[in-house]
């Protein structure tokens, strides 16, 4: 039999090449999971075309705690507690939407988008108790980079951009599939999945699953596409480490940056008559760029702990328990003028037949989730394996640890960045 992993505690629990199964099982380490790591983390909660004016608004979680991201009347964006400082009651329900405030639906305590209490009814009886601006809605540190807004309950944590650190570079590049036109919010769908967080997190850069899980994607695709993902034995194809827990994997190198484009690379075929259509009105090098990036870049980042940015959409998750994880695809296209409807509407064609709820991608990577979670539960005590590819890993050009694209340096990476949240009390 494979050997255990050794010992209780969080730092016991986690090696290089194994973790323990409990890590998925254990209700315990949930609990400090949401403490030490979803209440101390930066937590990404919106992106800024959520936010487009002010009174724009936002509900999400970060870890356990409901808040409101919103943009307040001087353009800042605010991450409050969704919670009347009264008696506690929810304040907004509502997913997104347009406001001029916020008001208690149990007592009518109003507040402003930047949080401030502004009105009580029949304030007499609150005279020479109470003043009102030490009221206000609590306010989580809110910062943001490329457009991308996180939130953190920890005011000590350090600064958004140094925990970002290396995956900045991969933040910038993933904007570029606005084709030169910033990128917004397509749509969204949500679904849960019986299974621990961390799972899913693992998936994002998991490059030796695609193959087998997604065979009948890969049947469904023109064979352009198909040829496009085939990077199992492509030595170009990488995954580096970029510290903090994030994690990059190349599947196509050359979409890493889509500015690197020497006009040698065809557009796919299928998009011929997207091609002759955006001509009409857009300039040649216009055309090539937002239509060459219609499969996204071609990358996955994985920022610790609840966000990717995969390809071409965003993946979110939010742990509900131990054993139940809610995720959130979010697709994305540029944010141009009227012409580039078409390239949204096909954009959000290709999200569906992968990433959709009957698409050919998402429900065979949940099922393979669940799985994951029913076969721990059956031998907690014995470890999952992180191996692959730790023999080959070593330090690229940029110093980043680096393997092939179907080795698990990104899960490692994750993992590094588990044990020394979790050992931190």
């Amino acid at each position: 039999m494979i050997e255990n992993v050794l010992g209780t505690a969080p730092a016991d629990l986690v090696r290089e090449d194994r973790v323990a199964g409990r890590l998925y099982t254990d209700p315990e380490l949930f609990e400090l999971e949401m403490s030490r790591i979803f209440e101390r983390s930066w937590i990404w909660v919106a992106h800024s075309s959520e936010l487009p004016r002010a009174g724009s608004f936002k509900s999400t979680f970060v870890g356990r705690q409901p808040v409101i991201v919103t943009k307040d009347r001087k353009g800042v964006v605010r991450t409050l507690l969704n919670r009347c400082r009264h008696r506690g009651a929810s304040l907004c329900e509502k997913p997104s939407g347009q406001v001029n405030g916020f008001t208690c639906p149990y007592h009518a305590w109003s507040y402003g988008l930047d949080g401030s209490l502004r009105g009580i009814p029949y304030p007499d009886g609150y005279e020479g108790v109470m003043e009102k601006r030490d009221l206000s809605l609590a306010r989580l540190r809110t910062e943001s980079y490329g457009g991308m807004i996180f939130a953190t309950l920890d005011e000590d944590a350090e600064p958004l951009e140094d925990f970002l650190g290396d995956a900045r570079l991969w933040i910038d590049r993933f904007m570029k599939q606005g084709g030169g036109y910033p990128i917004k919010v397509l749509g969204r769908h949500r679904f849960s999945f019986r299974g621990n967080w961390k799972i899913q997190l693992e998936n994002t850069t998991d490059g030796y699953h695609f193959p087998i899980v997604h065979r009948s994607w890969m049947a469904s695709v023109d064979a352009e596409t198909a040829d496009m993902m085939s990077f199992m034995t492509d030595p170009t194809c990488t995954t580096h480490d970029l510290g903090h827990g994030h994690s990059v994997m190349q599947m196509v190198p050359e979409h890493s940056d889509l500015d690197a484009d020497d006009g040698s690379e065809p557009l796919q075929g299928r998009f011929d008559d997207l091609v002759a259509e955006l001509s009409k009105t857009l300039d040649q090098a216009q055309v090539r760029k937002v239509v060459r990036a219609m499969h996204g870049t071609g990358f996955n980042l994985n920022l610790f702990p609840n966000v990717s940015m995969s390809a071409a959409f965003f993946r979110v998750l939010r742990p509900i328990s131990v054993n139940e994880t809610r995720i959130e695809h979010v697709a994305i296209g540029p944010d141009g003028p009227p012409e580039l409807d078409a390239v949204n509407r096909e954009r959000l064609r290709i999200h569906e037949h992968f990433q959709g709820p009957f698409g050919f991608g998402t429900p065979d990577d949940a099922e393979g989730w669940d799985r994951v979670q029913r076969g721990a539960a059956a031998a907690p005590a014995m470890p999952i394996l992180v191996n692959r590819g730790l023999a080959r890993e070593k330090p690229g050009p940029e110093g980043w640890p680096t393997s092939h694209v179907t080795d698990e340096t990104g899960m490692r990476a994750a993992y590094a960045q588990w044990k020394a949240m979790m050992s931190d009390d």
